[in-house]
């Protein structure tokens, strides 16, 4: 594990060549350092370069008249970094899981799980008070009297579902019933009518809604998790049984992770086309932020107050560590969640930044953050509980208190089961606007703008995952250290009997009895004589 910490803590190499720099006689020259500094930050700043060429690609060549093919082929280098980072999910997710399960102990795991779920769960309702108090402040469905209009996307708006058919869709997807169809397959219920005519003899027809189950394209993340860590789980306790298949999943992890430093060098060529492909696609931007505006900046100012001041905050007052070297160490995954916008695939690069830069360990680094990437999604939260107040505003209704709650513990709850995937969290909005009452068509206006808010969104769900590590992390060196000194404590504190067991005393005592045993003897001789 020393070996591990040594090799990942980025950091440290880091302090240690500054340290080795200013202590030498001749200072080291200038373009040296900066050479240094540059080649240490090489991937941070080709990211950040990819973004900005991106942006200045896309508003160059929204002048010029492009077809949708075209607007296709821009998109094209983007698509494959997703289509790569896709091949790896299911590979990582299933490994890593499976090995960082079996390599700790089932009451430590027991303790990791509860104390990253506490976090987990007190961030998505901290992310969703903020979402309903921006609402709230800033009023973005008030004002503009008539409703926005947007064309053509009515079609996209999901089908309203029952709250309790939702909730019972998330167990069902904890259990899924053929781990093969779980990789690119989750269970959804829908709805058909059914009439039965009256049994008094009347011409009485009642219809009723019946749910059924149908199988809906994506991924069921959630089962595979859970299917992955009782698997680790059960492979422990074979004991010397299970090794050999506990040392496959390690190797199979390695081996993705070498794949996933791969990739992470094509990512700032991905990403730039990425966020060109999809500047060139905008149409009607000033209609829209005209119409949508508030909105908007209600999403974007609450994804940065939480990001920016309320995660950081909780990091620094728990660990006594600077929060902002940390979000340094992950920029490259975060600007990744930008590009892609989902979660599930900015995974791969995520485990490598903390792992490498942050100096978090592998074994807590791969079993917590695909776990997060599932359940935990903060900017999902947020941006529900925004959109929530705002479509309860241009329908002019007045939410109460009890509704204001319900919004709050819905979008927490819901947020579990959103999909790490662009526009996951629209899915679940139906839900919460089900929940108060609220008409679930005005969904279309959310998806108008879904392609922006949804980016924040991932930033600060991958955001809150790597923190959550590190905060583990920081956690297990703690208890680690307790015990260390406990053990010490219990070698070097010597008890109070302690001297009466002493060999020189022992051998004193020895040689006295055998002195005295010698003179009784030669008592006894004179005495027959």
């Amino acid at each position: 594990m020393a070996e591990d910490g040594k090799l990942s803590n980025g950091e440290t190499h880091l302090d240690e060549s500054l340290a080795n720099g200013t202590s030498r006689d001749s200072p080291e020259p200038l373009a040296q350092r900066v050479k240094r500094i540059v080649m240490a930050n090489l991937l941070v700043i080709l990211t950040v370069a990819g973004v900005l060429v991106g942006v200045f690609i896309g508003l160059g060549v929204r002048n010029v008249e492009l077809t949708r093919t075209q607007i296709i082929y821009v998109g094209f280098p983007g698509e494959l970094l997703i289509r790569l980072l896709k091949m790896i999910i299911i590979p990582l997710v299933v490994c890593s899981l499976v090995s960082g399960a079996a390599s700790i102990d089932p009451k430590a795991l027991g303790k990791l799980g509860g104390w990253a779920m506490l976090f987990f769960l007190v961030t998505t309702l901290i992310a969703s008070s903020i979402g309903v108090v921006m609402a709230f402040i800033l009023t973005p469905g008030s004002g503009s009297m008539a409703k926005p209009k947007v064309q053509g996307l009515d079609d996209d708006v999901p089908a309203a579902k029952e709250v309790i058919d939702s909730f019972l869709d998330l167990i069902r997807n904890i259990f899924p019933s053929n781990l093969v169809s779980a990789a690119f397959q989750s269970y959804a219920t829908s709805y058909k009518l059914v009439s039965k005519n009256g049994t008094d003899g009347n011409l009485n027809i009642t219809i009723e809604k019946v749910p059924f189950g149908t199988d809906q394209d994506g991924m069921n993340i959630l089962g595979l998790v859970v299917f992955a860590i009782v698997f680790g789980v059960a492979l422990r306790k074979l004991g010397e049984e299970g090794e050999i298949l506990i040392k496959f999943f390690n190797s199979f992890n390695e081996a993705t992770m070498v794949l996933v430093s791969w990739i992470m060098w094509y990512a700032p060529l991905g990403i730039m086309f990425l966020v060109a492909g999809k500047i060139v696609e905008m149409q009607d931007v000033g209609k829209l932020f005209a119409s949508l505006g508030k909105y908007i900046a209600c999403c974007v100012i609450g994804h940065a107050i939480h990001g920016l001041l309320v995660l950081p905050a909780i990091y620094f007052v728990i660990t006594r560590k600077n929060p902002y070297t940390f979000l340094w160490g992950i920029f490259t995954a975060l600007a990744t969640a930008f590009g892609t916008s989902s979660s599930s695939a900015t995974l791969p690069l995520m485990m490598k930044c903390v792992e490498e830069n942050n100096g978090v360990s592998k074994h807590i680094s791969r079993f917590i953050l695909p776990i997060g990437a599932t359940v935990n999604m903060d900017g999902a939260a947020l941006f529900q509980c925004v959109a929530a107040v705002f479509i309860a505003q241009l329908n002019n209704t007045s939410l109460n208190f009890i509704q204001v709650i319900t919004i709050l513990v819905t979008a927490t709850a819901s947020s579990v089961g959103a999909a790490g995937i662009p526009a996951g969290g629209v899915l679940t909005l139906a839900i919460i606007l089900e929940a108060v009452g609220l008409p679930t068509h005005d969904i279309s206006l959310i998806l108008a703008v879904d392609w922006l808010v949804d980016r924040t969104c991932t930033v600060l769900n991958v955001e809150g995952d790597a923190f959550g590590a590190g905060l583990l992390q920081n956690f297990v060196d703690r208890t680690a250290k307790r015990e260390e000194g406990a053990k010490l404590s219990e070698v070097w504190v010597p008890s109070s009997a302690a001297p009466e067991h002493s060999p020189l005393i022992e051998k004193r005592g020895e040689k006295d009895s055998a002195e005295s045993a010698k003179k009784s003897l030669s008592g006894e001789n004179e005495s027959v004589m």
